[in-house]
């Protein structure tokens, strides 16, 4: 019998991972080994169960996406990470290459660039749509931004996820809570998003924050 390739569900939605693992657990070249709800979760089952993929949303409660990923990185380099949010690509994909990921694939793609993107991984590829692709090689070859313009690209990827929190509607201690991090070091990344997105003050990266997370859902 041909050995299964094995995969860890990392998401904190039960229908995206029942819907993952119904899909893979049909190849016959794949297997689901696990599933993890938070990125603490995720990090305790790896170092048990092995997996040779793990498939990683950008936004769960308990942790950050980004984050797990440069935890895998470091501590479980062997585990191929891919990318599958509904968060736009243009903003995430390549924070999420740079983090460690080998792939990234929008929610609303279709069934079967899911199972592309595993077996490309596998492979020893890395996946990204023709469009993201093309992006960074113009980055890479001509040295060109090759982004969208978005001013959220000047945010570091922590600034990025305080700036996310915010827009959920979550308070200063939530985010610290969240994020495991003090709530002085919070107020200090609100500080530099303020700087950097030129915010006159609180209120505004609030509102502007929950414009942003709106948009974010409407995509």
């Amino acid at each position: 019998m041909t050995r299964k390739a094995r995969i860890l569900l990392v998401d904190d939605h039960p229908l995206v991972r029942e819907w993952l693992a119904n899909l893979i657990n049909q190849q016959a070249d794949l297997e689901v080994c696990g599933e993890a709800e938070s990125a603490p979760t995720a990090l305790k089952l790896i170092a048990a169960i092995n997996p040779e993929i793990a498939i990683v949303d950008i936004s769960m409660e308990g942790g950050s996406g980004l984050e797990l990923i440069k935890n895998l990185q470091a501590h479980h380099p062997n585990v191929m990470v891919i990318v599958l949010s509904m968060h736009d690509e243009a903003l995430y994909a390549e924070r999420a290459l740079r983090a460690g990921a080998r792939g990234y694939i929008m929610k609303r793609e279709a069934t079967k660039r899911v199972l592309q993107a595993i077996r490309s991984v596998l492979n020893g590829e890395l996946c990204l749509s023709d469009k993201m692709a093309m992006v960074m090689a113009e980055k890479f070859v001509h040295g060109r931004p090759g982004t969208t313009g978005s001013v959220i690209e000047k945010l570091s990827d922590r600034e990025l996820e305080v700036f996310q929190l915010l827009g959920r509607g979550c308070n200063t201690r939530q985010i610290a809570n969240e994020l495991h991090v003090g709530f002085k070091t919070v107020q200090a990344f609100c500080a530099r998003i303020k700087e950097k997105l030129n915010f006159a003050d609180g209120p505004e990266l609030l509102r502007e924050a929950v414009r942003w997370h709106d948009r974010q859902q409407e995509q």
